[in-house]
């Protein structure tokens, strides 16, 4: 594919930003990709594994002349690094982000544009649970969303060019507004997450089954709880406490959910079970034939049978 910027700006070298540079490479997207990381020894490790083809110590020198910068911070962070940045951004430049809360990042984002700058929200539905410049890997985004969050008033032909950016980073693209992205991702990711991290709580204040046992006969269903929990701690907490509303929404339908399915193995109702149960196997069906996930054993994670 064609080069789409002359020069990228990845504040932030954690997994998404290392993988979107090893993508930008692989795909010929950007004539130069600058890098900042607010941790010295971030950079160095960006220094030392080639990521970016400069990393600054300085976060406006990343951003001076960058055609495209790219937020991959904390959502908690947004605004103040926008701030920072602010002064130093190139008039007809183009400011996107790939945190999993819209509405709260445009809140804060918006107010420091300057003159001229399109900010365009911006979130790849791609990740794992490592973290740090050494965990990305260029195919991360391949046949993964990318949500694209547009504002009234965004440029149309900023939003076309960073839809063919993500598009090169080999992603789907789709747009959505603020308030549905927030609700959808309260779904699909947030209450996840924090289902996950309590489930793994849960386990770990059980006094009568020891840190022993839990570890020895983890069954898989655990092991993935185990997985998503071991997911970046900072990340994960500002994207609850700016996705309240909408994750406090779903975790109240899930508790509901919750209490209906007590009532019915507290009454025996093997029915209610069943039929619940091949209703929401469905959805995993539906998840494989989407090309999201893989039906091969075990998750595709190979390494022999598992009980």
């Amino acid at each position: 594919m064609a080069q789409i910027y002359d020069r990228v700006a990845l504040i932030g070298l954690g997994l998404i930003a290392s993988s979107m540079f090893w993508a930008m490479k692989r795909g010929g997207l950007a004539g130069e990709i600058t890098g900042y990381a607010r941790s010295a020894e971030t950079r160095a490790t960006a220094r030392e594994i080639g990521l970016c083809d400069v990393v600054h110590d300085d976060i406006t020198e990343a951003v001076r002349d960058a055609d495209l910068v790219v937020l991959c911070v904390p959502v908690g962070a947004m605004g103040p690094v926008m701030v920072e940045i602010a002064a130093a951004l190139k008039p007809g430049a183009t400011v996107t982000d790939v945190g999993s809360v819209k509405k709260d990042v445009i809140e804060k984002v918006t107010p420091h544009l300057p003159e001229g700058v399109h900010f365009i929200a911006g979130h790849p539905l791609a990740g794992t649970e490592h973290s740090g410049p050494r965990s990305g890997f260029a195919e991360l985004f391949d046949n993964r969303w990318c949500l694209l969050v547009p504002t009234e008033g965004s440029d149309p032909d900023a939003v076309a060019r960073l839809r063919l950016f993500w598009e090169g980073l080999g992603a789907n693209v789709e747009e959505m507004d603020a308030d549905h992205h927030d609700l959808v991702l309260a779904v699909t990711s947030h209450a996840p997450h924090l289902i996950a991290y309590t489930m793994v709580g849960v386990a770990d204040d059980l006094g009568r089954v020891t840190d022993g046992e839990v570890i020895k006969y983890s069954a898989a269903g655990f092991r993935d709880f185990t997985r998503i929990a071991a997911s970046d701690p900072t990340m994960w907490r500002d994207v609850f406490l700016t996705n309240k509303d909408a994750t406090l929404e779903i975790l109240g339908r899930f508790t509901e959910e919750l209490f209906a399915l007590q009532r019915a193995i507290r009454q025996g109702d093997g029915d209610h079970l069943f039929e619940y149960f091949t209703r929401t196997r469905a959805i995993r069906r539906g998840i494989i034939e989407a090309g999201q996930d893989t039906a091969a054993a075990d998750f595709g994670r190979g390494g022999g049978p598992r009980r």
